[in-house]
């Protein structure tokens, strides 16, 4: 079982235009549809959608539409109550996949519901295989957040006497680096390159001006960058590149995927199906190479759809996807 973490949930509005959007002017919507949203809540659809047995966690209300359309998706969401509205996000999406998003700020968190969060994720893992948490943080949660609940869930494993979750993390900025930068260790992140070569620069690794998603021969690529960053108590990286593929480097081997070719309709929640196709191929033990073709194979499988859909397994076959090996980075 998987237990995701969004602390800064959203009820998403995608909005899909027949022609490029033009900025000032009116234009008629093709289609318009609103899902339940934020990156831990999505790769809980999508694992769902596989046959994987998920709890979703968020603040939100229990009354609150995001919540009630969970439910009705048959999503086990579990909530700390707040006052306070989830949050819409508004997404435009052009043909060929261009895709505008318009988010709104979360609502500030209190201390007494960021300790009822901390609570409710400690009890929620006990039987978790892994643990994701996701997204962005809303105000009032403190940069160290992550840390805490790393440190009490694995806490509340030894004290019962049980295997701790494995902690996968898909978040960037500040409460990311605080997490590596802390005694904990973590399992799997998942960037984008962009967010992996601001992870290392906070990291203190030298990253030159280059294109982030090169995966050529020059002496810093996303293989390296990501080798590197593997040196800051982490198990392993998935590190999503868009139409390029991914690249997966752990402490044993670095491989790289290409995306299938496709006609992209929406990038939406792209990443957080890879995250959970990587999860859901890790359920059923395969190794690494399976993983990561699996992660590609959700994530292109995600961008054909329209909306923040998620894949199902029969429209997410790894089989059509190549695995390369690339000689392990000499970092110091």
């Amino acid at each position: 079982m998987i237990v995701t973490v969004t602390l800064n949930p959203s009820f998403d509005r995608t909005i899909d235009l027949d022609a490029p959007l033009e900025r000032g002017q009116v234009q008629r919507a093709a289609r318009a549809v609103q899902e339940p949203g934020g990156k831990g809540v999505n790769v809980s659809r999508a694992l769902h959608a596989a046959g994987v047995a998920t709890i979703a966690i968020l603040p939100g209300a229990s009354t609150d539409p995001m919540v009630l359309a969970l439910l009705a998706d048959g999503i086990d969401a579990r909530t700390v109550p707040v006052t306070a509205a989830i949050r819409s996000n508004t997404t435009i999406t052009e043909p060929g996949g261009t895709t505008t998003k318009l988010n709104e700020p979360g609502t500030a968190l209190p201390a007494e519901t960021a300790t009822a969060l901390r609570d409710l994720i400690v009890s929620r893992s006990t039987d978790a295989t892994w643990l994701v948490l996701a997204g962005s943080m809303p105000p009032g949660l403190p940069a160290d957040f992550y840390v805490r609940v790393v440190r009490d869930v694995r806490s509340a494993a030894a004290r019962n006497g049980v295997a701790a979750p494995r902690i996968a993390v898909d978040s960037s900025g500040e409460p990311l680096a605080v997490l590596l930068a802390s005694a904990e260790t973590v399992d799997l992140i998942k960037p984008n390159a962009e967010e992996l070569f601001e992870l290392a620069l906070s990291l203190g690794i030298a990253v030159p001006e280059t294109n982030p998603e090169s995966l050529g021969h020059d002496d810093y690529t996303v293989v390296e960058i990501a080798d590197r960053v593997l040196q800051h108590g982490l198990g392993a990286a998935l590190i999503t590149l868009g139409s390029r593929g991914a690249v997966l480097a752990n402490n044993t081997e670095v491989l790289s995927a290409a995306a299938p070719r496709i006609v992209a309709r929406s990038t939406v929640g792209a990443g957080d199906c890879s995250l959970a196709g990587f999860l859901l191929a890790s359920e059923r033990g395969d190794a690494a190479a399976g993983c990561l073709a699996q992660a590609v194979a959700h994530g292109a499988a995600a961008a054909t759809l329209p909306g923040s859909r998620v894949p199902t397994l029969e429209q997410a076959d790894p089989g059509a996807i190549a695995v390369t090996r690339h000689p392990r980075a000499l970092a110091e």
